[in-house]
């Protein structure tokens, strides 16, 4: 007998065998998540090499016509020859390798992970209701079409007369971002700021190559295909749309990470350390490409980034982005049901003594300056809104308290499980 009819007959029917919807999105996060990460480093590297490659191009004798440059590598144990037409070679080749879906994928895991953790999860990750007392379809709204301004404003940019002057654009385009960076923190939480800062910018960097420089290899392709001679015009764009990407990819990088430490989100000049980041990404950049390129090792660039992050920790240590307390302590519908639960009193007392010495305003532990992720679980209304989180951190996982340093007992987590499956929908 099926062991789901064993399991029936025992009293146990298959809904409370299926995982609970608290389960199914954290695994669902955690598999965007896991895609997100491998594209991006399929992107990434992919990039990186590309930019090195192109940078260490040589011109030699001998270069068939059409020839920009040429560079040997050695790799793998064995050596490489390639060599890059500026424009496009006489003939295309049997054989053309396109580099798009890395870029792509990195696109679409990432929205999916932002519609699983900020959109699915909006009245935490998203809305802050001290600065903008939204409903979460309206934080939604704006952000997506965030998304979409981001794209339109820059690619104006791009193609207007600005781009005539590649230094005067990325100082005007780098105004914009500082703008972006205070709007956020105006509208969303700081951690949600600084992933939609991010976003904005991955957005544009996928939209590079999805809208502007694959469609113009597609043109030269089809021009070689036609026996016609292709425009130089259309390489050059995609030079500048292509050299953007690399100057932002570091600061991406940051944001993207940045949701682990409150101290760089959830501070007072939480978007001025945003600033500081992309900066951060020019000077770094700018010491591999010049040496990349052999035009020496201008380690002056380290020095200004070292100045830049140590700025970066001085305005983190500023103090905690003040809010509004009224504001903080609204409670949402679901949040209201789990605190008027009768095993909320037990949970409640347990959290406060086995979680609350880091999840604080003020953390009393040594070594811990801002509560981790930014997540405070000192009132009521706090506790009952991480609700899922608390659940699945230590009720269904010993994940917390680390190490159970709290000595969190094991009937502290059976009451954690029972008081939020007893509220919360399993998945029907």
């Amino acid at each position: 007998m099926p062991e789901w009819q064993d399991a029936d007959l025992m009293g146990v029917s298959m809904l409370e065998l299926l995982p609970n919807s608290a389960i199914i999105w954290d695994w669902a996060s955690f598999a965007a998540r896991w895609l997100h990460v491998i594209t991006a480093i399929a992107w990434i590297g992919s990039s990186f090499y590309f930019i090195a490659l192109d940078l260490g191009l040589r011109r030699a004798a001998g270069l068939p016509e059409g020839a920009h440059g040429e560079e040997w590598q050695v790799h793998g144990g064995g050596f490489y020859h390639i060599q890059k037409y500026l424009v496009a070679p006489a003939a295309l080749p049997e054989h053309l390798t396109w580099f798009k879906w890395e870029s792509y994928w990195t696109w679409v895991s990432g929205f999916a992970l932002m519609c699983v953790v900020y959109y699915g999860g909006a009245e935490l990750f998203l809305i802050d209701r001290s600065v903008w007392d939204a409903e979460p379809w309206m934080a939604i709204a704006a952000s997506v079409a965030s998304l979409a301004l981001g794209w339109t404003v820059y690619t104006f940019a791009c193609r207007s007369p600005l781009a005539k002057n590649p230094t005067l654009l990325m100082v005007i385009l780098y105004c914009a971002l500082v703008a972006l960076a205070w709007g956020f923190t105006q509208i969303f939480t700081g951690r949600a700021a600084f992933l939609h800062l991010g976003a904005i910018t991955a957005t544009i960097m996928s939209a590079n190559v999805f809208m502007v420089i694959i469609p113009n290899q597609k043109i030269v392709v089809a021009d070689l295909k036609a026996g016609r001679v292709p425009d130089a015009k259309y390489g050059a764009i995609a030079k500048l749309r292509s050299t953007h990407n690399n100057y932002l990819t570091l600061p991406v990088l940051f944001l993207m990470l940045s949701n682990h430490y409150p101290l760089a989100f959830a501070t007072e000049y939480n978007w001025v350390i945003a600033s500081l980041v992309f900066l951060m990404g020019v000077t770094i950049r700018h010491f591999f490409n010049s040496m990349h390129a052999r035009k020496g090792q201008p380690w002056w660039t380290w020095a200004v980034t070292v100045a830049l992050f140590l700025a970066i920790v001085l305005l983190s240590t500023a103090g905690p982005k003040q809010t509004d307390e009224e504001a903080a302590e609204v409670m949402t519908p679901e949040a209201t049901r789990l605190a008027a639960s009768p095993h909320f009193e037990t949970v409640y007392e347990a959290v406060l003594g086995r979680c609350s010495m880091c999840h604080a305003s003020e953390p009393a532990w040594d070594g811990i300056a801002v509560a981790p992720k930014g997540v405070l679980l000192e009132t009521e209304a706090q506790i009952a809104a991480h609700a899922r989180e608390i659940y699945l951190q230590a009720g269904r996982s010993h994940a917390m308290p680390p190490a159970n340093v709290s000595y969190m007992e094991p009937a502290e987590r059976a009451q954690i499980v029972l008081w939020y499956e007893d509220n919360s929908p399993v998945v029907q």
